[in-house]
């Protein structure tokens, strides 16, 4: 990870990013200092290009480490919609969604940033792009030919808006349906 932008001063750099191969990366649509990066351990994390460290050897300095893959992970991108929200697919067949602004979780084996996980490809999730055009929409493929005697999968999802909206928000439009359909 280099930044050699700095002209004649010091390059900016993170020497070992991860014991594992770095095999995506994108930068933040909304946040030019925000990179994500995905790796062949299984690992995703998001650095700030304002913290690296300059000269060699610099340490390893990620803002997160997300470790909920149980496979290489194949990509990642950020929401071209949302602040804080990206992406990871993976060898392990399944889609990860993320939130930077989530801090906690209801279950402690579940990391807090994971807003939602797409399991519905039958073997590794090589692509996805969000669709720009139509918020929370994903593209996503997968290479599950072996599994159905040739050609691969392409599925076009959208998460349910409870997942992503406010739970105060969802609470109240919930209560309200409850109360539509007992009558009172």
């Amino acid at each position: 990870f280099w930044d050699a932008r700095a002209g004649s001063g010091e390059v900016l750099s993170v020497i070992d990013a991860d014991d594992g191969d770095v095999q995506s990366v994108d930068w933040c649509g909304q946040d030019e200092n925000l990179v994500l990066t995905g790796t062949s351990n299984a690992v995703v994390k998001v650095f700030d290009r304002r913290k690296l460290s300059s000269g060699t050897g610099a340490k390893r300095n990620e803002l997160i480490r997300l470790t909920h893959h149980t496979k290489g992970i194949l990509c990642v991108e950020w929401c071209p919609n949302q602040k804080g929200v990206f992406a990871s697919s993976a060898e392990d067949g399944v889609l990860n969604v993320w939130d930077m602004g989530k801090t906690h979780s209801k279950s402690s084996d579940v990391p807090p940033q994971l807003l939602f996980q797409h399991v519905g490809h039958r073997a590794e999730v090589g692509d996805f792009q969000w669709n720009p055009e139509d918020p929370w929409t994903i593209l996503s493929t997968s290479n599950d030919n072996s599994l159905r005697g040739g050609g691969g999968t392409l599925q076009v999802w959208r998460m349910n808006d409870l997942i992503y909206r406010p739970e105060e928000e969802v609470l109240e439009e919930l209560e309200r349906q409850r109360e539509k359909i007992l009558g009172k």
